[in-house]
């Protein structure tokens, strides 16, 4: 048991790379905005489709490749995928995709695209990410939800 808020804090920084919870956390009446870090937070354990691998362990996702847009409601990640022809890039954005719809208020439109230049097909993944359309079929397909669930899923240890 943690005996004082400031050994809970140094709990806190060693198990969760240095992020300190403040007493204004606490607040309720404090209007607590997302930022790149709270959107990295969210999608940093994405597991990869093909690797035992996160996403923040292949640097597939990055804090500095998030925007936050609290007063648009718009948040919009740009990953990079391992190789320039990864066949699972669609999938990764897909599984960024979903994390967040499930994770964020709905307020906030998520947009999800391949960093510029690095998948050789960078354009046409960036459109079927874009297309609610295709997203909403692609989840209707049960091997594909399986999949993308599948690399949300919370990593079992041990």
């Amino acid at each position: 048991m943690l005996k004082s808020q400031r050994e809970y804090q140094e709990f806190w920084v060693v198990n969760n790379k240095n992020r300190l919870i403040t007493q204004e956390e606490y607040d309720d009446t404090i209007v607590d905005e997302f930022d790149q870090r709270e959107i990295f937070d969210i999608i940093r354990s994405i597991n990869d489709p093909e690797h035992p691998l996160t996403l923040e362990e292949l640097h597939v996702v990055t804090e500095n490749l998030i925007s936050v847009d609290n007063a648009k409601n718009d948040v919009c990640i740009k990953f990079t995928p391992t190789i320039p022809h990864c066949s699972m890039a669609t999938v990764i954005g897909l599984s960024i995709r979903v994390k967040l719809l499930r994770c964020l208020p709905s307020r906030f439109k998520v947009k999800v695209e391949v960093n510029p230049g690095t998948h050789n097909a960078e354009c046409q993944i960036n459109k079927q990410l874009a297309d609610k359309e295709r997203v909403a079929a692609a989840l209707e397909n049960s091997n594909l939800i399986k999949v993308v669930n599948q690399c949300i899923a919370p990593r079992h240890l041990g």
